[in-house]
């Protein structure tokens, strides 16, 4: 089994905050995309550096509020978030 990875979350001017984990860069774009309020008509661009690497995982996450399933446990409420996330490639950073 894959161990779980750290994913630090990067804005446009380069500044890093939070530290989303994952096994696989969209399980941790996943993470991302449900807290934003993004919507399918106006994605944000998620942006993920791997820690120890210079890849920068993109991509463009939403979230949408779906109906829960039928079989739900008692706790859980009629609506819930669903994210959404659509990879756009990788960036090779020049230093870290």
């Amino acid at each position: 089994m894959s161990e779980t990875r750290n994913f630090v979350l990067r804005d446009q001017k380069g500044n890093e905050h939070g530290v989303f984990t994952g096994k696989q860069p969209r399980q941790a774009a996943l993470k991302v995309a449900n807290r934003e309020k993004a919507t399918k008509s106006k994605p944000t661009t998620i942006r993920l550096r791997e820690r120890g690497t210079k890849k920068v995982h993109v991509f463009k996450g939403w979230k949408e509020t779906v109906d829960a399933p039928k079989n739900k446990p008692a706790w859980m409420p009629d609506k819930i978030s669903k994210p959404h996330v659509k990879k756009v490639g990788i960036e090779k950073l020049e230093k870290v």
